[in-house]
């Protein structure tokens, strides 16, 4: 047998002559489905991975699969399941219905599982079959229950998925060109999954990079969402960037772990690109300072620079916990005297509030040295282990102050 399909993949022709994708992902067809040849480099793994699951579950590609929604009690689960998750996306739904207005894609949110949960779809346009029917809440986009389609691959593997034409495994669902890219929540589960949809028209712009802006903005807001008991700290190269969804988001607990971080935060402080922090890294091992330096920034909504401990000087902003920030900050069991400030880079022109003088923080900085000095009985290596910063700089401090 394994002879026959080496034979067949020989006699087949190669790949370069394909230029086109619909050519290549023809022949990809071909060799999987007719000669049981696996067409890697033809399509992407994670399409030929779901070819074999559909297979495996013994589906049969010319079978015509329905868009049904499921049961009212589970449409009613869901609904309730999701509720954070809807009304973090609530906002950037409505700026995706007005960018994709002059487009035939439609927007679609979907459970962890493939069930629809929110959707841009309005009135049909001429050429719609499939899409009036996919995209209603409650219709499960699930692999088992539509073959491959992106939701469906991204709900399976929480990976980001395109799937074109005749990626798809059914053939009456072929019209279709998707893209979807995973949500996650604080403790790194699959949250959602956001997914764009054309039928008949392929799309003539990127697709995953359009879906992936917005899929991330929606995680932000989630996670920060479900943070009332975090302190949550922003972080980027460039301040502008803390206002977009390219900013890095950090969950800190109350006992100075990190609880959670998102893919930026992970990529700038050179941490694996994983959702769920270990309860054993600490704010002082991955920001370079103390939790309560970070925490004393939410007093201020400007945003100042440290410098990490892998030498990455980055703009932060912190936003204490909702429910009780003092409650916080005692539990840190450090707490901060009175209006002081931490001891990272202000710029003058972001150290204060218009009207008010600049220098009002940097004298609070200097108070706070001396009282910390002080408390440590002039001891410079306490005194800096408890701020969080050099011991260089305390003794810059000293020479200040004569």
């Amino acid at each position: 047998m394994r002879e026959r399909s080496e034979a067949a993949a020989a006699a087949l022709p190669a790949g370069p002559f394909f230029a086109t994708a619909p050519q290549r992902t023809a022949l990809a067809r071909e060799r999987f489905f007719e000669h049981g040849v696996r067409p890697s480099g033809l399509v992407s793994e994670l399409v030929i991975q779901s070819w074999q699951r559909c297979l495996q579950a013994h589906r049969d590609p010319a079978h015509v699969p329905t868009f049904n929604p499921v049961t009212a009690s589970r449409v009613h689960s869901v609904l309730a399941r999701t509720r954070l998750l809807r009304e973090a996306a609530s906002d950037e739904f409505s700026q995706l219905q007005a960018t994709l207005a002059g487009t035939t894609g439609t927007a679609i949110l979907t459970d962890a599982e493939g069930v629809v949960v929110v959707t841009t779809f309005g009135a049909a346009h001429t050429q719609e079959v499939l899409m009036p029917l996919c995209a209603r809440v409650g219709v499960n986009l699930g692999e088992q229950a539509v073959g491959t389609t992106a939701p469906g691959i991204t709900a399976h593997t929480g990976q980001a998925s395109v799937v074109q034409g005749c990626e798809h495994f059914f053939g009456a669902v072929q019209v279709m060109h998707c893209a979807a890219v995973p949500i996650h929540d604080v403790r790194g589960r699959l949250a959602g999954v956001l997914d764009l949809s054309s039928e008949h028209l392929p799309f003539n712009f990127d697709a995953a990079a359009v879906v992936g802006l917005y899929a991330t903005a929606i995680e932000n807001r989630l996670l920060c969402a479900q943070s009332a008991e975090h302190l949550v700290v922003q972080l980027q190269v460039a301040a502008p960037l803390l206002d977009t969804p390219m900013t890095g988001l950090v969950g800190v607990a109350s006992d100075g772990c990190i609880a959670w971080l998102n893919g930026v935060a992970a990529r700038l402080l050179g941490l694996p690109p994983q959702r769920q922090a270990a309860a054993a890294l600490r704010v002082e091992d991955t920001f370079g300072c103390a939790a309560d330096t970070l925490a004393s920034l939410a007093r201020s909504t400007a945003a100042t620079t440290i410098v990490l401990p892998n030498g990455l000087r980055v703009w932060v902003r912190t936003r204490r916990p909702s429910h009780d920030g003092a409650a916080w900050l005692h539990h840190l069991g450090r707490p901060l005297p009175a209006e002081a400030t931490p001891n990272v880079d202000i710029p003058p022109a972001t150290a204060a509030p218009p009207g008010k003088p600049t220098g009002t923080l940097r004298d609070a900085d200097r108070q706070l040295i001396t009282q910390t000095l002080q408390s440590c009985d002039g001891n410079v290596s306490q005194a800096a282990r408890r701020l969080g910063v050099s011991r260089g700089l305390i003794y810059r401090h000293l020479r200040t102050q004569g």
